[in-house]
């Protein structure tokens, strides 16, 4: 299916607090080509794919699907026309059973015959080396598997024009080549792919043509082959670099674990001995589901250990409520934004106000509006102190999220912190985390994007289905390493240095 986007522009808000996040966008993607759109955080890449899939309505311009003008008013239109798009936050409903919410939007409904989509279902799981089980609840699958059974369910329902926002997050790099190889493979039957990503590497490596947005404008087209540097100077119009490693290391303990013991429906983990200190950085990798975002809810207070002790600081918090870690000084982040951190529906004035300590019987708006304005001009977030939540970016999301943690938590907890960044956002995020260290807070976080952890981590913990290596000095280790040990090759040639926990 040709798509052709023809002068489309979308503004949010009204007056001085308007935000333009389409003017006059012009793109055409023809049938089979895997079309990349990269960009800047806020630059109206998911507007304008949110319009294209039939979420929001653009203010002016048209879609033409084959040479037709198309009239997408919702998204049930846009699957009539053969357009679905994979959101960065799953659309999914966590209380049901996997095939149920396979089988949403199909005529029949539930009360379909369950039997025959469910080997439908099986038979599209083993096309993409997915492994989910149909009768397994949405909420016990990771971010990952949520995502891939989306992208399953818009197949299945005959989609020809697939648009897939930040697809790669949140899953493994063999996971991403199977995706990557499934996606080549629906471009060479004429399917058209749109792939949204902030990911430099994915976009170089699958797209055969990428667009560039910034500000809410389309800048320019760059075919292959691609200079990495010539994309981010388009995304940015400037420069961008890394900067040098820093640790903030000091010699206070904040987090010891001496043989906890955590478990759930798949594994069992023990760590024997465990020390975090004050300043450091511990970088957990692994695939989705190995196990370290158990332990990262064990350190949080939100999993209780069936096993040995934890302490935060001098206090044992073993078995203690999460309201406990919470006055101690634990902060956790988790990956699914709209579900466990923010609260769609209310505004950032309102988000702010209800993460500070409350005083007196009702809530000062005016301190909540100033404190909003302070945080939104701290973390560079692209929205106003009235904006809902769910009206910003995915990746002003994901700085509101992190700005709502308070300044003096002797530990952070991260799920993925920099999920749908881009570079220059990722790196400013990394700054204000690592301001945090040189103040004395810890920090453990989970990434999929194994640069980000070699660059940003001191010691790195690495998970393979409940296997737990010791602890790796990031600055002596490599992308290479890290792969191996996390598809689980590798462990035996460094028996003293990695140990495998029953």
């Amino acid at each position: 299916m040709i798509v052709e986007i023809h002068e489309i522009s979308k503004t949010f808000g009204h007056g001085s607090s308007a935000v333009r996040a389409n003017v006059e966008i012009n793109l055409s993607i023809p049938a089979g080509v895997i079309q990349g759109i990269l960009g800047e955080n806020g630059a109206g890449k998911s507007t304008l794919m949110k319009i294209l899939s039939g979420f929001i309505k653009a203010d002016t311009g048209r879609i033409i699907l084959d040479g037709m003008i198309a009239s997408i008013n919702s998204p049930l239109d846009a699957i009539r026309y053969g357009i679905g798009m994979l959101h960065q936050d799953p659309m999914d409903f966590p209380p049901m059973k996997v095939i149920d919410d396979f089988i949403l939007g199909h005529p029949g409904g539930i009360i379909s015959d369950q039997k025959s989509i469910k080997t439908e279902l099986l038979d599209l799981e083993k096309r993409f080396g997915f492994s989910i089980s149909p009768e397994s609840y949405v909420d016990s699958l990771t971010v990952g598997e949520r995502q891939q059974l989306e992208i399953m369910r818009l197949l299945w329902m005959g989609v020809q024009v697939l648009i897939l926002d930040e697809p790669t997050t949140g899953i493994s790099a063999a996971q991403k080549e199977v995706l990557f190889t499934t996606i080549r493979r629906l471009a060479q039957e004429g399917k058209t792919i749109i792939f949204v990503s902030h990911k430099l590497e994915d976009v170089e490596q699958l797209c055969h043509k990428i667009a560039i947005f910034r500000q809410g404008k389309f800048v320019g087209e760059v075919k292959p082959p691609f200079v990495t540097d010539q994309l981010v100077e388009m995304m940015f119009n400037k420069v961008i670099t890394l900067g040098s490693r820093q640790s903030c290391t000091k010699e206070d303990v904040t987090l010891k674990l001496n043989q906890l013991e955590m478990e759930d429906h798949r594994m069992h983990i023990t760590f024997p001995e465990f020390e975090v200190r004050a300043g450091e950085v511990i970088g957990l990798a692994g695939m989705e589901g190995s196990g370290q975002d158990l332990f990262l809810r064990t350190c949080a207070g939100l999993v209780r250990p069936v096993g040995g002790k934890l302490f935060v600081g001098s206090k044992d918090l073993t078995g203690k409520p999460y309201r406990s870690f919470l006055e101690s000084g634990v902060a956790f982040v988790p990956a699914a934004r709209l579900e466990e951190g923010l609260i769609p529906g209310m505004t950032l004035t309102e988000h702010f106000l209800l993460a500070e300590e409350q005083h007196g019987t009702f809530l000062d708006l005016e301190y909540g509006q100033n404190k909003a304005n302070d945080k939104i001009e701290e973390f560079n977030i692209k929205g106003t102190p009235a904006s809902p939540v769910e009206d910003l970016s995915g990746g002003n999301q994901q700085r509101a999220l992190l700005a709502l943690t308070r300044g003096n938590q002797s530990l952070l907890l991260l799920e993925h912190p920099t999920r749908g960044l881009d570079i220059e956002s990722t790196i400013y995020i990394w700054s204000k985390l690592k301001d945090r260290c040189a103040n004395g807070s810890a920090i453990i976080f989970i990434s999929s994007d194994l640069e980000e952890i070699l660059q940003y981590s001191d010691r790195i913990l690495v998970f393979f289905s409940g296997r737990v290596s010791s602890a790796l000095v990031a600055e002596n280790t490599t992308v290479d390493q890290l792969g191996q040990l996390i598809g689980g090759k590798g462990w035996e040639v460094i028996t003293d240095e990695v140990k495998q926990y029953a």
